[in-house]
């Protein structure tokens, strides 16, 4: 007679198999007495009103504000020609400076962030401490300080 092929290991996967249908099964009639107790009828609505916040009741139709389609503009929007033109020399301070190594950092006066700054990019001898003018160039790891000079 051959032996059942039935392991310990198949057993118990197959309890846990059906003690898990039978536990959604109880969650699922838990559900409904509830719904039934509450009178609940699925889920609630939220609204957005005219301020763009949640409520629960819909928003007043009076405060409804009407905007025109041709006032959309969808994309970059043009730029304004302006007399001011950009000036790309900005000033900063040289927060750390090795010159054996050839390279520091360079505190931006308006934006106070930190550029890198090699010692290509350096026109006059500087030390820490000093404050520089300099022009931003795109590096391989965010924007590098170029034209490095005392101010």
């Amino acid at each position: 007679m051959a032996k059942s092929q039935q392991t310990f290991s198949k057993s118990e996967k197959e309890k846990k198999r059906l003690k898990k249908r039978e536990d959604k099964r109880k969650k699922m009639e838990a559900r409904k007495l509830a719904k039934e107790e509450n009178g609940s009828g699925g889920i609630p609505l939220a609204y957005v009103d005219h301020n763009g916040n949640l409520t629960d009741t819909p928003p007043d139709p009076t405060m409804k504000v009407k905007v025109k389609a041709e006032n959309i503009v969808i994309g970059i929007p043009q730029k304004e020609d302006s007399d001011e033109e950009f000036d790309p020399v900005r000033t900063g301070k040289v927060s750390f400076y090795d010159s054996s190594k050839g390279f520091g950092f360079i505190i931006d006066i308006e934006t106070n962030e930190k550029h890198f700054t090699h010692v290509s990019g350096i026109i006059d001898d500087i030390a820490e401490n000093d404050k520089v003018t300099f022009e931003l160039e795109k590096g391989q790891r965010g924007m590098n300080a170029v034209k490095v000079k005392q101010a």
